[in-house]
């Protein structure tokens, strides 16, 4: 429950209670704070063996926990009845963005050296001014995107 507390921490807490509760009404205190937890702790038990008997024998196995969803999944993946592990294996993360990073950059190897050429005549500048080549006379709108505005 308090695994991530260090030392430090742990005496900080200690200090501050003997602060507020003083070193007189701090055992009173601690003594009570323990029964509330047993009291609550006492009461999910019995909550969860009501639940159990209402479910009846053929949830023999059921475990609480099982309701956590990281849990729940983590159960099933090792069952794989799925066969989700042969898609997890199928699907190389590394070795498809490498594909897409090849593909962009033999494109842009591709643009630029076209561009390089084209633009030879011209002294390395583009004329923004002229319409892309094969636009024909029309001039085309982007696609209208109602989420966009």
């Amino acid at each position: 429950m308090f695994n991530d507390i260090g030392p430090l921490e742990l005496i900080t807490l200690v200090v501050l209670a003997v602060l507020v509760f003083g070193p007189d009404k701090l055992p009173k205190v601690i003594q009570d704070v323990m029964r509330t937890i047993r009291k609550i702790r006492e009461f999910s038990e019995s909550a969860k063996q009501d639940i159990r008997q209402e479910l009846g024998p053929d949830f023999k196995d059921f475990e609480f926990e099982d309701l956590n969803p990281k849990t729940f999944i983590r159960k099933h993946m090792d069952n794989d009845e799925l066969g989700l592990k042969e898609i997890r294996n199928g699907f190389d993360l590394k070795k498809e963005m490498a594909e897409v990073t090849d593909a962009v950059h033999s494109r842009d190897a591709e643009s630029s050296s076209s561009a390089s050429s084209s633009t030879g005549s011209s002294g390395g500048r583009i004329d923004m001014t002229k319409k892309p080549e094969g636009s024909g006379d029309r001039e085309e709108r982007p696609p209208y995107d109602a989420d966009a505005t």
